[in-house]
């Protein structure tokens, strides 16, 4: 298990970098808005410079994100806002508990990933068949158990009253 790292103070720059399978997906510049040893929170701009039409939901340029890590939990979970603050809704990604080097947040995705909109009527179980296919289970198989209960978690929060009430 990693050493903890100390709090990142609200208010200064960080890195997110998105991890996948060992090799660097994404990484983009975000802002500290909380950390209390355990969960961290950090806003971004969406960080790509077109749309991303998921079929459920598009993401581009101008969108916000409000980021929750745990050092602790099995995911992150995302709130996603248009550029005039309404909310579009939650992007859940099931990761590996964050690791925090510095100013960094490394996060490891792990393939499953839950979508809840704006007003909750919608819960979407996303990449089951990425996850499957990925290996893990083969590899890691303690990891591929913690990610299913992890998008389980969600799924029952989701439900039942939203991803909000992980915070």
């Amino acid at each position: 298990m990693p050493t903890p790292s100390a709090p990142l103070s609200p208010g200064t720059p960080a890195v997110v970098r998105l991890l996948k399978a060992g090799r660097e997906k994404v990484r983009y510049d975000a802002a500290v808005r909380f950390d209390d040893g355990v969960r961290v929170t950090v806003t971004a701009p969406w960080s790509l410079p077109t749309v991303r039409d998921f079929g459920f939901v598009r993401f581009a340029p101008g969108d916000t994100f409000t980021e929750h890590y745990w050092r602790d939990r099995w995911y992150a979970v995302k709130e996603v806002r248009d550029p005039a603050g309404a909310m579009k809704g939650w992007y859940c990604d099931v990761t590996r508990p964050v690791v925090v080097r510095g100013a960094t947040l490394l996060s490891e995705d792990l393939d499953l990933d839950l979508w809840v909109s704006a007003d909750g009527s919608e819960v979407l179980r996303l990449d089951e068949d990425e996850f499957a296919a990925s290996g893990l289970a083969g590899r890691d198989p303690d990891a591929a158990r913690a990610a299913v209960r992890a998008l389980d978690e969600l799924e029952r929060v989701a439900r039942g009253g939203g991803p909000a009430s992980l915070l």
